[in-house]
């Protein structure tokens, strides 16, 4: 009876032992995942030009998405590719530029037209104003965000359009079913983020291209917005 007893009392207390340090690993790695975060927030500050690339597929609907955003010039480029297969096949084209507050679309290879309002926010100038304060853009990772309210695991290294990162998994909630489960890989060096994946729509987004200079074509009926970006060089 006495051996028994002990044998108990053992692996009660092993079982304990092996909580608390799951637990002291689960907050370290946690907490490691917060400060590396706030690392990636303070790096995004410091940013005045990327590349995004979004891609996902929801039901019958497909999407893929290019973003071009100079800060410097205030200029964003966004095209979009959508395609439906349910109720009715369908597919959209539709490129987007927003310069010097002046707004330009065009569906297809159609011509480009001018809205007839002023659309601040989205523009560069709106994104990287908020990237600049810390606060979450809506085209860069919601980093303030998953600071605040998500659960941050480490993952493993990777190589995103030949940048290593390291992927962190984060745990939300939000999403269809209660919890969205994303992953943000980070570079090793700049702590800039290379990749964001989600469960809940399966999209992928890959970032490029961080403070480099490279050409955004205007339309040819933005002479007005041209003239202000000539200006501001």
């Amino acid at each position: 009876m006495g051996d028994r007893y002990w044998l108990w009392v053992g692996a009660r207390l092993l079982v304990a032992v092996a909580i608390v340090g799951w637990a002291a690993s689960y907050l370290t790695t946690t907490g490691n995942g917060e400060k590396e975060f706030h690392k990636t927030l303070d790096a995004m500050k410091q940013v005045h030009s990327f590349r995004v690339a979004f891609s996902s597929n929801v039901g019958v609907q497909k999407s893929q998405m290019l973003w071009e955003v100079d800060c410097d010039h205030d200029i964003l480029h966004h095209q979009m590719h959508v395609v439906q297969t349910a109720p009715t096949p369908q597919e959209i084209n539709q490129d987007q530029v927003m310069v010097a507050g002046h707004e330009y679309h065009r569906f297809g290879d159609g011509p480009w037209t001018q809205d007839n309002f002023a659309y601040q926010a989205g523009t560069a100038k709106w994104v990287c104003g908020n990237l600049a304060q810390g606060v979450d853009s809506s085209l860069l990772p919601q980093i303030a965000t998953m600071i605040k309210r998500g659960i941050i695991q480490k993952g493993d290294k990777k190589t995103v359009n030949g940048v290593r990162c390291r992927e962190w998994l984060v745990t939300m909630r939000g999403g269809f079913n209660g919890f969205e489960h994303d992953t943000v890989c980070i570079g090793l060096e700049d702590r800039l983020p290379y990749e964001v994946t989600a469960d809940y729509d399966h999209s992928r987004s890959t970032f490029s291209d961080y403070n480099t200079a490279f050409q955004i074509n205007l339309p040819e009926v933005a002479p007005q917005a041209a003239s202000e970006v000539s200006r501001s060089n």
